[in-house]
């Protein structure tokens, strides 16, 4: 049985920052709408962590009882290493994705945004979809489609709408620069398995571009997601804020360009969730100071 401590390492904790950096992003995009609503924030981010807890628990599920797991680099897997049995894995998904669906009810209904329960529906399929199922998608190349769809705009501007009841060109364009960020952290996910993803038949992204390609789009994702903020410098100069993350930005991906080993690639994750916190409150930062 595993121990509080593996369900906490199971959890993959290092990745919540990919999902709390949306939130922010919309948060502070409706304090610049005059629509800052703390509760509903609130709210947002507690639907957001628990939807990536349920989707990395699904993922150790689904690739555990596949075999994915079985040879792998990084961080523990419940299902593939045999802590944890993978009935009480795929229970754990289910009661994470379950709260965070409550979560989500309680947003709509305060905001009055019905239509969201269409977009958290999809959400939770596209959750539980990724690996799990007779087809996963993240199986086909589709995961970082997805990936961007959901931790970008979904998820950051539907923080902005529940809270201001519109959203903006800040919000909009942090809302795909974020999504790039979070794609960047699973193409560096993904570069590190390449080999054992094809063996097992996964062909991620990272697979279909090759291992040169793949890294090389890392560096390409995290420079985009700059250059994205700088049609907004002449009504918010603030957002030059976001360029002290350059030299952050640097060691990862010097580190995606030129580890040679897969473990090398493991800090990579981390300093990518960083990275795209430290955009968001950066940007938060800059949405404020343009306000005052």
């Amino acid at each position: 049985m595993a121990t509080v401590g593996q369900w906490i390492e199971g959890a993959r904790l290092r990745t919540l920052p990919m999902a709390i950096a949306p939130v922010i992003i919309g948060t502070s995009a409706a304090y610049d709408l005059h629509g800052l609503h703390w509760g509903r924030a609130v709210l947002a981010a507690l639907v957001a962590l628990l939807m990536q807890v349920g989707v990395n628990y699904a993922n150790d599920y689904s690739d555990g009882i596949r075999g994915t797991d079985e040879v792998r680099v990084g961080p523990l897997r419940l299902v593939g290493s045999g802590a944890a049995r993978p009935r009480d894995v795929k229970m754990a998904a289910f009661a994470a994705l379950g709260l965070a669906m409550l979560a989500g009810l309680a947003l709509v209904v305060l905001s009055q945004a019905w239509w969201l329960l269409l977009v958290g529906a999809g959400a939770v399929l596209a959750a539980w979809g990724y690996t799990g199922g007779k087809n996963p998608y993240g199986y086909l190349g589709l995961g970082d489609v997805f990936v961007f769809v959901f931790f970008g705009p979904v998820a950051t501007l539907g923080t902005t709408f529940t809270q201001a009841g519109q959203v903006s060109t800040a919000a909009v364009l942090g809302s795909v620069a974020t999504g790039l960020i979070a794609v960047a952290l699973l193409m560096a996910n993904n570069v590190r398995d390449i080999p054992t993803d094809r063996e097992v038949g996964k062909r991620t992204l990272a697979v279909r571009l090759g291992d040169r390609k793949a890294r090389l789009s890392y560096v390409v994702m995290l420079g985009l997601a700059l250059a994205l903020m700088m049609p907004l410098v002449p009504a918010k100069p603030w957002i030059l804020l976001v360029l002290l993350l350059i030299p952050f930005m640097l060691m990862p991906s010097w580190l995606m360009l030129q580890g040679k080993q897969r473990k090398s690639l493991i800090p990579v994750l981390k300093q990518t969730g960083l990275l795209n916190l430290g955009f968001s409150v950066l940007f938060a930062a800059a949405m404020v100071l343009t306000g005052l």
